[in-house]
């Protein structure tokens, strides 16, 4: 375990229930620390956003009141997600660390008015919305950072955002120790990255199998059936805690949620068209487990801990193959056990192939009498000789369900969420 100069970082540690570091922070933390740029591949839940937190909070010279560190993440949930876990560790300091979100949704006139008092210590926000302060207003002095981070960068430096963060790293001072992580880092970044960062640490925390041990995957062919045919099947016979049904544009995302509404169920909607501010007010709902079922676009996908997910359903697979993991990584956390079912097509053949050469262990299924039973489908897939390995067999002994849903299933499920809410509230407070 890394000791930290500052004695309230130590007590965050204590705080947040830290016995050891996982794997990325072990690596990342002193690398940082010595200044030094980094590229960082590593999934979703490896413990990364405190893997930059902890060192620029050591780093944090409270009497200088100016931006020391900037952070940048694709949509504003994540964005709060990381302020949020930043405003736990600022709290335990002697002397005050100011931390300010810059997303929008946010009252602008209000940040303004805060602007124009003080900088703060560390500013998390999104591209577009530092861009504008900081860039056509020239009114968040981001220029003096020591720290840079982009985090899940192949959403942060995808399409128009990457412009605005090439503007923003070109205001930034030479001796700025920039970070990039993300789960994937995509070929295409590779010559921006090489532009702005100089020779790079790199560093890849990746288990052995993307897949994670705690989730079966399901897949299930819709035989061109109508896929809402296909989802009332899977709905009937899985009997979710609480599932995320995956769509891939927020056309489909509203016709599966009207559709699901008509059904009686308890549902909600989350996608980039919702207002920030009924966002923010649906994530407090969800996370107080007011629904059954959320319909989502990607958006949801990264960088969103929502404790009891149940089931991922895929209405539709998402058309960038890597999102796969994502989508599936918002079950199976923390002990929890977690089911992935995705419709699929004979189109799809090349897809599910891409899959298992990721490590995805697909199980085919269909559904008879409301029950999910294997298929009679891609039989030459089926008889493939896996080789038993170490995480296997892990995964055996961590992984026994149940072949048909128990009655008795959800009020366990409801108390270990509960168990495990009550252990994080004590970690915050």
């Amino acid at each position: 375990m890394i000791e930290f100069k500052k004695p309230f970082i130590n007590r965050a540690l204590e705080r947040l229930g830290f016995t050891e570091l996982t794997d990325v922070q072990e690596k990342v933390i002193p690398v940082l620390q010595d200044r030094k740029d980094i590229i960082a591949e590593a999934n979703t839940g490896s413990g990364k956003t405190h893997a930059f937190l902890l060192p620029i909070f050591e780093a944090i010279d409270p009497d200088l009141k100016q931006i020391q560190a900037l952070i940048l993440a694709p949509t504003r949930e994540l964005a709060n997600q990381i302020y949020n876990f930043a405003t736990v560790i600022s709290g335990l300091s002697e002397k005050p660390i100011n931390v300010d979100l810059f997303v929008g949704g946010i009252d602008r006139q209000d940040i303004i008015t805060r602007l124009e008092s003080r900088m703060p210590h560390i500013a998390i926000g999104t591209p577009g919305r530092i861009t504008d302060l900081a860039i056509k207003e020239n009114l968040l002095k981001v220029y003096t950072a020591n720290f840079l981070i982009i985090d899940e960068a192949d959403m942060t430096l995808d399409g128009n955002f990457i412009e605005e963060v090439a503007n923003i790293l070109s205001i930034i001072q030479d001796n700025c120790v920039k970070a990039v992580f993300s789960a994937t880092i995509p070929e295409s970044l590779r010559p921006f990255l090489k532009k702005y960062l100089k020779n790079p640490i790199m560093i890849d925390v990746h288990p052995q199998d993307v897949s994670s041990l705690n989730i079966e995957h399901y897949f299930i062919k819709t035989r061109e059936t109508d896929k809402f045919v296909m989802l009332k099947k899977i709905v009937e016979a899985i009997n979710p805690y609480l599932a995320v049904i995956f769509c891939n544009t927020k056309e489909s995302a509203e016709s599966v949620f009207e559709w699901m509404k008509d059904r009686k169920a308890k549902v909600t909607l989350v996608h980039g068209g919702i207002d920030y501010r009924k966002r923010r007010q649906l994530m407090k709902r969800i996370n107080s487990l007011e629904f059954q079922y959320i319909v989502a676009t990607d958006i949801f996908a990264r960088g969103i801990d929502v404790i009891g997910i149940s089931h991922i359903i895929n209405f539709e697979l998402p058309k960038n193959m890597e999102f796969y993991i994502h989508r599936t990584g918002r079950t199976g956390r923390i002990d929890f056990t977690g089911i992935a079912v995705s419709l699929y097509e004979f189109a799809d053949n090349s897809y599910l192939d891409y899959l298992e050469k990721k490590g995805i262990r697909a199980v085919y299924k269909e559904i008879r009498d409301n029950q999910i039973i294997d298929a009679r489908v891609r039989k030459s897939r089926e008889k493939r000789d896996w080789k038993e390995n170490d995480l296997d067999r892990q995964a055996k002994s961590k992984v026994r369900k149940p072949k048909q849903v128990k009655p008795g299933y959800k009020k366990k499920y409801k108390e270990e969420v509960a168990k495990v809410r009550k252990q994080l509230a004590r970690k915050k407070h």
